[in-house]
């Protein structure tokens, strides 16, 4: 289906972004990776995807708190690939804490990492996209890009940004056969996660089983996780024909979440 597309997704060496790698490079697209993480496994993963796949992939440790750096990454792209086709920018990071004791360091970081460095790739792709006449971006946002909680100031804050920046790339790109969308998740079981449950369970006194349903599942009505491949497969679909007039849209993969 994307034989001959390059896809860069940044924050790509686990999780969430990881599991888009694997599924792009499925479809036949060439694969860019980018995050960080052991070198070693991450070179496994790179040269697994080209393996299983047949597909050319790279990987690129760029800063993207660094808007130089990624300009690296961006004419690394360029050199090798041709240039980024489709653009997820899925890199994120996390803090929580009430707004009189968040950290200010923490909140620069998030919003460069998780608002900011989207700017930075989509500026530098959306030329070679127009010229292509055709090009998907994909912003990885949250449920927290439509809802808030609390004690999560930047973050909401970061994801809301992503929320209008989405819909202003699609009106930009719709005449020039270039879709911008965001995908919306509630919670993602990833391993990070799978730590957390194993810690907080320790920590409450709690089974697993209830800081799954109690603690972290209880704004989901379905008490499920949604799973990285969910999120990978909404990604391919919104890169497929079938998802060609889907542009500017928020796609909530939620478990009910924002219905509520």
């Amino acid at each position: 289906m994307l034989d001959g597309k390059t896809a860069l997704i940044t924050g790509s060496t686990s999780g969430i972004g990881a599991a888009i790698a694997e599924r792009f490079g499925k479809d036949g697209a060439n694969v860019v990776l980018n995050g960080l993480g052991d070198e070693a496994e991450i070179e496994a993963q790179r040269a697994g995807l080209e393996k299983a796949h047949g597909i050319k992939a790279g990987y690129a440790n760029a800063d993207l708190t660094d808007p130089g750096a990624i300009e690296g990454l961006m004419g690394y792209v360029a050199r090798d690939f041709g240039g980024a086709d489709i653009l997820v920018n899925n890199a994120g990071v996390q803090h929580v804490s009430p707004i009189e004791d968040f950290p200010v360091a923490k909140w620069d970081l998030i919003i460069a990492l998780n608002l900011t460095a989207a700017f930075h790739t989509t500026r530098m792709a959306m030329s070679g996209m127009k010229e292509k006449g055709w090009g998907r971006i994909i912003n990885t946002a949250s449920a927290h890009a439509l809802v808030a909680s609390p004690f999560k100031s930047a973050y909401v804050a970061a994801k809301h940004g992503i929320a209008g920046f989405t819909k202003v790339v699609a009106l930009e790109g719709a005449e020039h056969g270039v879709r911008c969308n965001a995908i919306c998740p509630g919670y993602v079981y990833t391993p990070l996660v799978e730590g957390q449950v194993a810690d907080t369970a320790k920590s409450r006194g709690m089974s697993e089983e209830e800081v799954k349903r109690d603690v972290l599942l209880a704004a989901q009505p379905t008490k499920e996780f949604v799973t990285s491949e969910q999120v990978a497969a909404m990604a391919s679909f919104l890169c497929s024909p079938d998802g060609q007039q889907i542009n500017g849209a928020m796609m909530q993969i939620d478990g009910g979440w924002v219905a509520q």
